[in-house]
């Protein structure tokens, strides 16, 4: 017994040491600021690791720096700006040159892609001659190369100009204003849309977007940087509201002339992801009407615009999202895939230009994420999906006769990759919770993975703490949910520690994956170092789980989502280190209407909230989006009122604090301005921030301030608080 009992002592001690060591340790390493942790702090980017800037020149990968570009472990540079900066003619003198932005738009030509503050120009560097030059014109935007014709589309003053490799500029519109837009993202930037401008492949003739806003409610924003403020007003379609007409051009320069597709009439209907067809002689749209529940893939004929037909339709009693155009077979103009979640999940379908559905290219119950295009030499789709985790992002190889997918990668983590063009290479870059970031160069030939670069944490002499992935039930009892936990710096399990939940939980957005520390926020590390415990997880409704998963809060947004969050924080209380008296929560537009309606509807679970943007009252917020999983308050009135938070007012005990941009053109301001009066009409205690001259997000040295304000909120509210 003695022996045991001293052997017990030595142990004893052993531990002692070892955490008194760690103790040590710890105290001997830096402690993050948020200068140190958040874009637009003074001393980021000195912390952050050395990463390698690459492109595709052909198939040959390149290595991009400041100040030259060479081959992938080559020490001779193809070419420097040094040698560049006597041959530009601008008024900068090259001004604003950089190698890091260049780009190869002909694997096949010694030429590259490169810009001044005043220029966009070719480069031949084995002429060493500069073979195309165009000004960047103050005031301009949305610009777009096309590199088979030289051709460069911009807008300006809301119109619409193009610029032909022999110089010429031709004015596409000339009736452009705040009302009549020209070549800029549509439908506020859903189904897809991230511009206006679509080159035909030849790059010869010009798909455009021409939105009419003039029936859509100017919403009153104001700027106050002027001595008497100036209005400013968005046209802002309102779920339920009248929405803008959008109608699609076709411009030739070769007689411009414009030719606009005979879609019919524009009102309450939407017209998404134009595609062209490799001869040129057919765009196709996919249409949808205001209440989304039907897509239709349409056939144009370019010369006329007339009409051809319909090729496929698409419904279902929710809705249909669309967010990809048709991609056609390289090696075959007569099949094309489209991207559908009919199955339940997003996957691809093999079709011919007679609208006949030849096979499903891939399925199972998992996610397509992004096809990022072919390998002609094996006959072989390139995609990124969910397939071995819901949590990760990896590569396959799908041949079209056998459907066989093949794994390209490493089988873990979170993958971003860029195809060459000819198909047969990806270069990779891929974290995984235990690797920060590593670059590798992958065959999707025969699978080979080549280790090219690998960036090791640059938080080595910081005190960094534990993070770690898990999952529980969903409450439905049967769905598995991922989450995130952020244990604070120097954890010890005896002791409870305040926490604090953050959350977005709404469509199209994921915040756990199998990434480096799980994609734990900056901010859930600065907190971990003031003693908090962070704890993040993707509810029913959030994105990349398939069509049911997102579908589950349908028609009332809120609902399932905070059931599903109460699990959490079920999961949360039965862990002996989780003060359960000091539970807060925090979020950012979806994630503020989330953070809202979790501290009215659980006061005695969370104590503490910070609400940034938040959607108080979904009739307020923009109709594609909101009418996809409400309706319209006309159609679904019981959804609306239950979504509310205005109704919820007066269930406010807690401490909360709302935090918006002043010039919010997403959440508008009239969210929580709404919440204030209702408030007050309650007789109950918000706490109200605003940033003048800030949109929905805040920028540069305000995210600092803001982070700041938000941790000081829950420091001086949260981390005393006792039973």
């Amino acid at each position: 017994m003695i022996t045991i009992l001293n052997k017990m002592k030595r142990m004893g001690l052993v531990a002692l040491a070892l955490l008194c060591t760690m103790s040590m340790q710890a105290q001997n390493k830096k402690s993050f600021t948020l200068d140190d942790l958040m874009w637009g702090g003074e001393n980021y980017w000195n912390i952050m690791p050395r990463s390698i800037y690459t492109s595709w020149w052909g198939n040959q990968l390149v290595e991009l720096d400041a100040e030259s570009v060479r081959l992938y472990g080559a020490t001779k540079p193809l070419f420097t700006t040094a040698e560049i900066q006597p041959l530009l003619s601008d008024t900068t003198k090259g001004k604003g040159l950089t190698a890091y932005n260049a780009s190869f738009p002909d694997g096949n030509k010694t030429e590259v892609l490169l810009r001044t503050s005043d220029t966009n120009f070719l480069y031949n560097w084995k002429k060493k001659k500069i073979v195309w030059q165009a000004p960047r014109e103050r005031g301009t935007g949305h610009v777009e190369f096309n590199a088979a014709s030289r051709s460069e589309a911009y807008t300006k003053d809301y119109n619409l100009y193009l610029r032909t490799a022999d110089g010429r500029l031709h004015t596409v519109s000339t009736d452009g204003s705040r009302e009549l837009l020209y070549g800029t993202s549509v439908h506020r930037d859903e189904f897809g849309y991230s511009k206006g401008t679509f080159f035909s492949p030849s790059g010869k003739l010009l798909a455009f977007t021409r939105m009419d806003q003039s029936m859509v409610a100017d919403y009153p924003q104001v700027d106050i940087s002027q001595r008497i403020a100036a209005y400013e007003p968005d046209k802002y379609p309102m779920a339920g509201m009248t929405s803008h007409k959008v109608t699609i051009g076709i411009f030739n320069p070769a007689t411009d002339k414009t030719v606009y597709l005979q879609a019919g009439d524009p009102t309450n209907r939407y017209f998404t992801n134009p595609s062209w067809a490799p001869d040129e002689k057919t765009i196709y749209l996919i249409e949808m009407p205001r209440t989304q529940d039907k897509a239709e893939l349409v056939a144009y004929d370019v010369q006329t615009g007339a009409r051809k037909g319909v090729l496929y339709t698409e419904t279902n009693e929710k809705y249909v999202h669309p967010m990809h155009g048709i991609t056609f077979l390289p090696w075959d103009n007569g099949k094309f895939i489209y991207q559908s979640e009919k199955d339940g999940y997003n996957h691809l379908y093999l079709f011919d230009t007679n609208g006949r559905q030849i096979k499903q290219l891939t399925q199972g119950n998992w996610v397509v994420l992004n096809l990022a295009g072919f390998n002609t030499k094996t006959k072989s789709v390139i995609i990124k999906s969910t397939e071995s985790s819901p949590i990760r992002h990896n590569y396959y190889s799908v041949n079209i006769e056998t459907g066989k997918r093949t794994l390209l990668d490493n089988g873990v983590g979170v993958h971003n990759a860029t195809l060459s063009p000819d198909g047969q290479y990806l270069i990779d870059r891929w974290s995984s919770p235990k690797t920060f970031r590593e670059y590798d160069l992958l065959s999707t030939t025969d699978q080979k993975i080549k280790k090219l670069h690998t960036d090791d944490t640059p938080w080595k002499e910081y005190n960094v703490p534990e993070i770690s992935g898990g999952s529980i039930k969903a409450a439905d009892g049967t769905t598995d949910l991922y989450y995130r936990m952020v244990k604070p710096v120097g954890f010890d399990p005896t002791k409870k520690y305040p926490t604090v939940v953050y959350v977005y939980g709404g469509p199209g957005v994921r915040n756990v994956e199998e990434s480096w520390n799980y994609t734990a926020r900056p901010w859930e590390i600065y907190m971990a170092q003031k003693g908090y415990l962070l704890f993040v997880l993707d509810n029913r409704g959030s994105s990349e789980r398939g069509f049911a998963f997102e579908t589950a809060t349908w028609h009332h947004l809120g609902t399932e989502e905070m059931k599903d969050q109460i699990k959490g924080v079920d999961f949360l209380k039965s862990l002996p280190y989780v003060d359960a008296n000091r539970m807060g929560v925090h979020g950012w537009s979806f994630g503020g209407f989330m953070t809202t309606n979790l501290i009215c509807s659980y006061p005695d679970v969370f104590k503490v909230a910070v609400a940034g943007g938040p959607v108080i009252d979904w009739k307020y917020y923009e109709a594609m989006y909101g009418e996809r999983y409400m309706e319209t308050p006309q159609t679904n009135p019981e959804g609306y009122a239950e979504a509310s938070m205005v109704g919820h007012a007066g269930q406010l005990k807690g401490r909360l604090q709302i935090i918006v941009g002043y010039n919010d053109p997403t959440c508008v301001l009239q969210h929580s301005l709404a919440f204030l009066r209702a408030c007050e009409d309650a007789g109950t205690q918000p706490d109200y921030f605003v940033y003048p001259g800030q949109g929905h997000n805040m920028m540069g040295r305000d995210m600092i301030h803001l982070h700041e304000r938000i941790t000081r909120y829950f420091e001086d509210h949260l981390k005393p608080l006792r039973k």
